[in-house]
């Protein structure tokens, strides 16, 4: 009997990922990367294009202008040039000049449409890239979502490209961590924050997942994308425009998403924002923050951080663009639970005695790309309910997750629930929250003050209640039989090779 040929059951996006990978060849992660989303930005910019092209050419006898950009700008689709359109560039990928081509494409689209001026990769003719791998790549893309109407088509091509981010992050390593925050944690930073409406600001917006999570959310609620506005700050340019395009494969506004090299710190892109909510992952521990710089600085209303740190300097942004009603939802190194370096210390203590801390999650280990630095999410705000005003929720989530590869791990979509479930029933007044032991614990900032203001969640919720139970005769009788029964076997062992030896011996 003929052997049945098996069928891939992989997604789309993962058969997509491997070939796409094979043909790098010799072209770091790094660089590759712009390659791969520049094309797969602009087949999603062309098929959007093209469809509306479609329309407006069958109704040219009513007034309709398919070559007009007017056209184009009134629906919030990019206007394409003949020469940049995916189809004519399909058409000349066998031809050893398709590098040419794509830049010239890619030029071409930034001449037409001035938010993308500056944004898109013009890489594609350098030497180190092969022709004939480009070719194979602009075909593989090209039947990404093919003949599909443009919701359908936009919705994968961007479900690809923030797959591909994360798998370019995952093969940089520590450079990956730099644009990339791994989905799982953004996903709980959006579910316990509720982004419903308002003003979101990331003011280190990496390549925009906080963003795109936040409409997700939006969008997954039933709610109203058009009720949430972003503001963004990035001070690395390549990642600025991953970025950009990121949210424009989404068909998010990112005017407000900015870019200067002096970063938030030196030259704040967005003074005069209050935000409704701020979602932010900022680098860990940096020294060189321009801090000797800002000494007298208006941010820092419950102490001047230190300068070779930043993470209060970070923590006090956050609180300064916050609107009287907003709240944040922040990733920082572990060590800002405890430390009292340089003044740090009397910051915390200033937070938590104004009331500005919500929530403490102590996560797992390995979470981050770029770091193996323990961390935690903070949750402030500017004003309290009932409950938050005079207590702090601290759960310890170092158990939750699990392993991916050897070196990186990810929390599940359970683990993300019983997270959030936590804290929300712990917010509402109403909800069904209790302290659970070794998990989850509501403590009065009194209890807090008595630990010198330490906000280790390990401190308050304690052990697990198995472990509370810990018997410690009956464990000590047990490791000491196991103990003896490994010395037994290793005796045993020993015995068995003495005797081989011997007879050797005798042998010879």
């Amino acid at each position: 009997m003929a052997k049945q040929k098996t069928i891939s059951e992989e997604p789309l996006e993962k058969q997509l990922w491997k070939t796409a990978d094979k043909l790098r060849k010799n072209i770091d992660a790094a660089e590759y990367k712009h390659i791969v989303l520049g094309l797969i930005f602009l087949k999603y910019i062309s098929d959007a294009f093209e469809e509306l092209y479609a329309k407006l050419k069958a109704e040219e006898e009513n007034g309709a202008d398919p070559e007009d950009k007017d056209e184009y700008n009134a629906e919030n689709v990019f206007f394409v040039p003949q020469d940049a359109r995916w189809s004519y560039l399909q058409s000349k990928a066998k031809q050893p000049e398709i590098g040419k081509f794509v830049d010239d494409a890619m030029d071409a689209i930034e001449k037409e449409n001035v938010s993308l001026k500056g944004v898109l990769p013009k890489v594609y003719a350098r030497q180190n890239l092969d022709p004939t791998s480009l070719g194979e790549l602009i075909d593989l893309i090209g039947n990404i979502a093919l003949g599909d109407a443009k919701a359908r088509s936009a919705d994968v091509l961007g479900h690809v490209f923030e797959y591909f981010l994360g798998e370019f992050a995952l093969a940089e390593g520590k450079k990956g961590g730099q644009f990339y925050t791994p989905r799982s944690v953004v996903e709980l930073l959006v579910e316990m924050l509720e982004p419903y409406k308002g003003r979101v600001f990331d003011p280190c917006c990496g390549s925009g997942g906080m963003f795109v999570q936040s409409l997700k959310f939006v969008d997954s609620h039933a709610g109203r994308v058009n009720d949430i506005s972003i503001y963004g700050q990035e001070s690395n340019q390549t990642t600025w425009r991953l970025a950009k395009m990121n949210l424009a494969i989404r068909g998010i506004d990112s005017s407000q998403v900015k870019w200067n090299n002096e970063g938030s710190f030196l030259n704040d892109a967005h003074k005069d924002l209050k935000a409704d909510f701020i979602i932010a992952n900022p680098p860990f521990n940096v020294s060189d923050w321009g801090g000797d710089l800002m000494r007298n600085d208006g941010r820092w209303l419950y102490g001047t951080p230190p300068t070779g740190n930043a993470n209060f300097a970070w923590m006090q942004h956050f609180m300064y663009h916050l609107s009287p009603e907003g709240r944040a939802g922040v990733v920082l190194a572990k060590g800002a639970l405890t430390s009292k370096t340089s003044g740090e210390g009397d910051i915390r203590k200033a937070f938590v005695e104004n009331g500005l801390i919500d929530c403490i999650v102590n996560l797992p280990a390995k979470l981050f790309l770029n770091t193996q630095i323990p961390a935690a999410l903070w949750f402030l705000k500017r004003s309290a309910n009932q409950q938050s005003s005079r207590e702090i929720l601290f759960i310890d989530a170092r158990n939750l997750g699990h392993l991916i590869n050897r070196r990186t791990r990810e929390l599940s979509k359970e683990d993300i629930d019983k997270i959030t479930t936590t804290y929300l029933n712990w917010r509402n007044v109403d909800g069904k929250y209790e302290d659970i032991a070794g998990f989850c614990a509501s403590v009065p900032v009194g209890k807090v003050a008595e630990l010198d203001y330490v906000l280790t969640p390990g401190r308050y919720v304690g052990l697990p209640d198995e472990e509370d139970d810990f018997n410690f005769i009956e464990r000590f009788t047990g490791l000491k039989a196991e103990l003896e029964a490994q010395l037994k076997e290793e005796a045993r062992l020993n015995e068995i090779i003495y005797e081989n030896l011997l007879k050797i011996k005798i042998n010879e």
